[in-house]
């Protein structure tokens, strides 16, 4: 199973790729897998370096506050 973070487009690249930001780590993947035009602002879903396919705002913001969460989580438990 693969889970995909929501990640945000900071910056569009004329070689059909864009620069994304996933949690505060930002890196550079290809859009040859979508036909749908990105804008900055845009969510996007990730899977091996290639963008599959842009996201709702709402669901991204949904997502990325559950994944933070259960991060949250994880570092509370890791510390007892």
């Amino acid at each position: 199973m693969c889970l995909s973070v929501p990640s945000k487009v900071v910056e569009i690249h004329d070689d059909a790729t864009v620069t994304v930001d996933t949690l505060g780590v930002k890196r550079r993947v290809s859009c040859h897998l979508i036909t749908d035009p990105l804008q900055i602002g845009d969510f996007v879903l990730i899977h091996i370096g290639f963008v599959m396919n842009k996201i709702d705002h709402k669901d991204a913001q949904e997502s990325l506050e559950l994944y933070q969460q259960i991060v949250a989580q994880m570092e509370l438990e890791t510390e007892q």
